[in-house]
């Protein structure tokens, strides 16, 4: 059966393999953008909605006629502090007004798992360096956390540590933070992992961790 998927953040560099992985998967994507030229590719099967991620029309026009969500949005220079929150709550109410009911969204590994993670001193100095350089990111995603927590769809909330610009080798780790986790994945392998999960039901209201092997 062919999908269709709502994507936000499609411009950005993993969001852009992403687009193209999906639909070289044979699915539909409808994706909204600020700025649609920075979506390169063209192809019959990709619907660019031009539109801000904190516009309640836009994200439901984007929304609409979709199977699933997956939203890799990030904060630039100019966001709003609680920009990936109020996102995420945007969607959510689009979701329920279409009846879809899957979304994937894609953070940081500051985000923490609690009960599951067993953080190494690695991680922990990453965590330590987040929460001083960037409080307001890391305070935004565990927002967004929460909201998802509350809606009663089917979330996952995808965690990445440093990404690279290496090529896929599709030899990477899926679990959580500590014991065989890295600090690195290319976007490559991280594009493929994110799209697993728009069928895959293993991590259904989870935070799993993925990282270079």
């Amino acid at each position: 059966m062919t999908k269709t998927i709502a994507i936000f953040g499609g411009t950005g560099k993993t969001g852009r393999r992403v687009v193209d992985r999906a639909l070289a998967q044979g699915w539909s994507v409808r994706a909204l953008a600020r700025n649609p030229e920075r979506i390169a590719t063209t192809n019959d099967r990709l619907t660019v909605i031009q539109g801000d991620v904190l516009d309640a029309s836009a994200v439901e026009s984007t929304v609409d006629g979709s199977d699933a969500v997956l939203s890799m949005i990030g904060h630039g220079k100019d966001s709003p502090d609680n920009l990936q929150a109020e996102a995420t709550r945007l969607m959510i109410e689009a979701m329920k007004q279409n009846g879809v009911s899957r979304i994937i969204t894609l953070t940081g590994g500051g985000l923490r798992a609690e009960g599951r993670d067993e953080p190494k001193l690695p991680d922990r100095i990453i965590r330590g360096l987040l929460k001083l350089l960037s409080p307001k990111v890391l305070a935004d995603a565990e927002a967004h956390l929460e909201v998802l927590e509350r809606s009663g769809l089917d979330w996952t909330v995808v965690r990445g540590p440093r990404l690279t610009e290496a090529p896929g080798t599709g030899a990477f780790g899926v679990g959580w933070v500590g014991g065989d986790s890295t600090t690195r994945i290319s976007r490559d392998d991280l594009a493929d992992f994110l799209l697993t999960q728009v069928e895959d039901r293993q991590f259904l209201r989870e935070l799993p961790f993925v990282s270079a092997r």
